[in-house]
């Protein structure tokens, strides 16, 4: 039987990455903003870490429903699609570097 995956631990490997990443996104959105709060930057440039730690809780509670669908792709020999993930990714991901500029511009810029 020919099937596109073998009997290694790729999904889970997979899935510990997504894990990773989202709880790296977390702590430094989380970190950045209690810095650019106890700093004393006005709120205002400490509002884009907010859907920064938004994204990654979301695809924190996600990582389940990823695997399962992973799992079920690979053993019905279905493309994965996992672009949404990606997109969530890449706006916390955003989100997090509009926040670090911020800070940066309203603390050090002058």
């Amino acid at each position: 039987m020919n099937r596109p995956w073998d009997a290694g631990l790729q999904s889970e490997r997979t899935r510990l990455a997504w894990v990773r990443t989202t709880a790296v996104l977390a702590v430094t959105s989380l970190a950045g903003a209690g810095v650019a709060l106890r700093a004393g930057t006005p709120a205002v440039a400490v509002i884009p870490f907010v859907p920064a730690v938004f994204c990654a809780v979301l695809l924190l509670t996600h990582t389940g429903i990823r695997y399962r669908r992973a799992q079920e792709a690979l053993h019905g020999s279905r493309p994965l699609d996992n672009r949404a993930d990606a997109l969530i990714a890449w706006i916390g991901t955003l989100a997090a570097v509009a926040g670090a500029v911020a800070f940066v511009l309203e603390r050090f810029g002058g």
